[in-house]
């Protein structure tokens, strides 16, 4: 399993509907998520540039990619912004990699 980071920005029909009748949108989300296999770590709304930001545990990429396809393809957003994270484990492995490398940058001409 992998983890994201989802950031929705509602679209101004998705605002009108939630303030005329206002509830917890996430009860809404735990079905299909579970449906494609991934879970609901965190979810908080947010004002800024996204109004919606959730931390998801997913099997892989392509089914990070189904969830933003899927609340876009709903139309009650603006945007839908997807971003892998890496547990501290992860980055360090990554870290060490990097160091072995041998990777001779650009020099100056």
């Amino acid at each position: 399993m992998a983890y994201y980071m989802i950031q929705v920005a509602y679209s101004k029909e998705a605002w009108a509907a939630l303030i005329k009748k206002p509830h917890n949108r996430m009860e809404r989300l735990y079905a299909p998520l579970d449906r494609m296999e991934g879970r609901v770590i965190g979810s908080w709304l947010s004002f800024g540039d996204y109004d919606l930001v959730m931390i998801l545990d997913l099997p892989d990429n392509a089914a990070a990619a189904a969830v933003a396809m899927t609340f876009a393809a709903g139309g009650a957003t603006k945007s839908v912004k997807t971003t892998p994270l890496m547990t501290w484990e992860e980055g360090i492995q990554a870290m060490e990699t990097a160091g072995r490398s041998d990777y001779i940058p650009p020099q100056d001409v």
